[in-house]
């Protein structure tokens, strides 16, 4: 009989690397691990809970038990996903459509329960990563500023301009040209 546990803060390969690599040494059988959740094929082991749970804080991760919190977890999972995958050129969606789709709940109820949460709205989470990704593909200096604009599913290189202006409070040249690139991880975008 295998359990699964749902863990705050996986948003990259690396940190899946990383839970697995730290679930495994105190003796846990990884079924399957994906991003905010693993699958225990020992469950009778996770009465050391205490010790999963330290070895999880100790990495930057948390053991989520609450349903809402896992919820918004999947959301911002979700989201990532979306943004890291390079698809939004091509999919062209509404982000709430998406979100209902792959969370499987009321849109309304959801945007509520993340509202109250995080104090932010999942549209504004949604726009702080797009633009921390405009971020990343600026520093690496490999797309122009409209393909960057075309692959994160902007109308126009303005939008992504006007956006990235507003939240950065640069331009996107003007963040370029700096010799110290204020880029936050994953986890700590808000």
């Amino acid at each position: 009989m295998s359990k699964k546990l749902y863990i705050k803060n996986m948003v990259c390969d690396r940190c899946i690397k990383v839970v697995k690599e730290e679930l495994e040494k105190v003796g846990l059988v990884i079924e399957e691990i994906k991003l905010g959740n693993v699958t225990i094929s020992n469950p009778e082991a996770i009465k050391k809970s205490n010790i999963v749970e330290k070895v999880l804080v100790e990495n930057g991760f948390e053991l989520l038990v609450d349903s809402k919190a896992r919820t918004i977890e999947k959301i911002k999972i979700e989201i990532i996903k979306l943004i890291q995958s390079g698809e939004l050129e091509r999919l062209n969606i509404n982000i709430s459509d998406y979100i209902t789709e792959k969370v499987g709940k009321d849109y309304p109820y959801l945007s509520y329960l993340f509202s109250s949460v995080e104090s932010t709205t999942i549209e504004k989470y949604f726009i702080l990563h797009r633009i921390e990704k405009a971020k990343e593909l600026l520093v690496y200096n490999e797309l122009s500023l409209t393909e960057i604009a075309y692959k994160l599913g902007y109308s126009s290189v303005q939008y992504l301009s006007n956006q990235f202006k507003k939240i950065t409070g640069l331009t996107p040249s003007h963040f370029k040209e700096l010799k110290k690139k204020n880029r936050n991880t994953l986890d700590h975008v808000y």
